[in-house]
């Protein structure tokens, strides 16, 4: 079965720094683009970070340009999503997903509070 499993989520204050993971089975996970969504309550879920298949290339939004990276591990199947300088405005639920050319998976998403 495919699973994208994440972690690493939490209570955080403003400024602090969080790493989530994404652990990927079942699929061919070096075969597939990923990227990271979040979805505020009330609000459209929001692309906010991808990376190619080798790693080789990455895009963020302007919201989180410059405080986000995006990495991927293929010899582990995981990716990562380092969150630097938080702000209450990136409070959300984070999902993070798999693409090629067939196929798509979303992971179950973890919550993210940014909080004083």
């Amino acid at each position: 079965q495919v699973q994208l499993v994440e972690s690493g989520g939490g209570l955080v204050q403003p400024g602090g720094s969080l790493r989530l993971s994404c652990a990927a089975s079942g699929f061919s996970f070096s075969n597939y683009a990923m990227r990271w969504y979040r979805q505020a309550p009330g609000k459209e879920r929001e692309m906010v970070a991808t990376i190619t298949s080798a790693g080789g290339s990455t895009n963020y939004p302007d919201s989180v340009k410059g405080r986000f990276t995006i990495s991927r591990d293929n010899a582990k199947n995981t990716v990562y999503l380092q969150m630097n300088s938080l702000k209450p405005e990136d409070t959300a639920v984070y999902y993070c997903y798999a693409s090629n050319l067939w196929y798509t998976y979303w992971g179950q998403g973890t919550q993210v509070t940014v909080s004083s």
